[in-house]
């Protein structure tokens, strides 16, 4: 997948990922650079679990997820993990720490 086809698409593939105990909350996720300017979407983590993805900025964020579009592209496509390109200093975040990592285990999982 491109940069230039990087869509909210690839994070419903997110809905149902992960497993209790976890945290809860609301995370921004913004691509950058896209095409037709920066792209938001919101993601509902309740309890460890994924539980909705949808476009636009959630009212109150707890975590905000910010990556390049080539990196989403690489994420979208399965080339790389969103804690790998953590790890790798290459996506920002900014918010309650511990929910990120939540996040990142939720989202790493496959169910």
């Amino acid at each position: 997948m491109s940069e230039s086809s990087v869509d909210g698409g690839w994070l419903d593939g997110w809905v149902g990922r992960g497993r209790a105990p976890g945290g809860s909350g609301a995370v921004q996720v913004v691509v950058t650079g896209l095409p037709d300017g920066d792209g938001t979407w919101q993601v509902r983590l309740d309890d460890g679990v994924v539980a909705d993805v949808a476009a636009g900025a959630p009212a109150s964020a707890d975590v905000t997820l910010t990556l390049p579009a080539p990196l989403a592209g690489e994420v979208a496509s399965g080339a790389l993990t969103v804690s790998a390109a953590f790890m790798q200093g290459r996506m920002k975040t900014a918010g309650d720490l511990g929910l990120v990592l939540d996040v990142l285990a939720a989202v790493d999982s496959r169910r």
